[in-house]
């Protein structure tokens, strides 16, 4: 198998993903991905397409991060894995598409408008 690859994005996150044959090794920007993200609810969140179809321990995936905070990283690199697998195996992909990894969260922060402090929040108005 050749390395198929992979685009995920969330909020301001970008996930590159190149998915090769191995033994279950994820590397994010040259680090561990115990290391680049310590927490076990984000390691969860970034294995959950691998979990579902059980095939956590045959593939090893390097991944370039960039952008964004580790939630939406953690998001973004979740879609690309999905992406991925669906490109080595397009049979995975209902029952991926039914736990809602293959569907992009298009919520983005508004941008502040002028003439306010905020984007929706305005200065008190003062009549007099």
């Amino acid at each position: 198998m050749e390395v198929v690859n992979a685009l995920g994005r969330r909020k301001a996150a970008v996930a590159r993903v190149f998915v090769s044959e191995g033994q279950g090794k994820i590397v994010i920007n040259g680090r561990d991905l115990e290391v680049y993200f310590p927490s076990t609810i984000l390691q969860y969140v970034v294995k959950q397409p691998l979990n579902k179809l059980g095939v956590a321990e045959k593939y090893d995936i390097k991944v370039n991060l960039d952008g964004g905070g580790f939630k939406g990283q953690a998001e973004a690199l979740r879609l690309a894995i999905a992406r991925a697998l669906v490109k080595i195996n397009p049979e995975d992909k209902t029952a991926l598409k039914q736990e809602g990894f293959m569907t992009r969260d298009a919520r983005v922060v508004e941008r502040k408008k002028p003439g306010q402090p905020k984007a929706r929040k305005h200065f008190q108005f003062s009549k007099r």
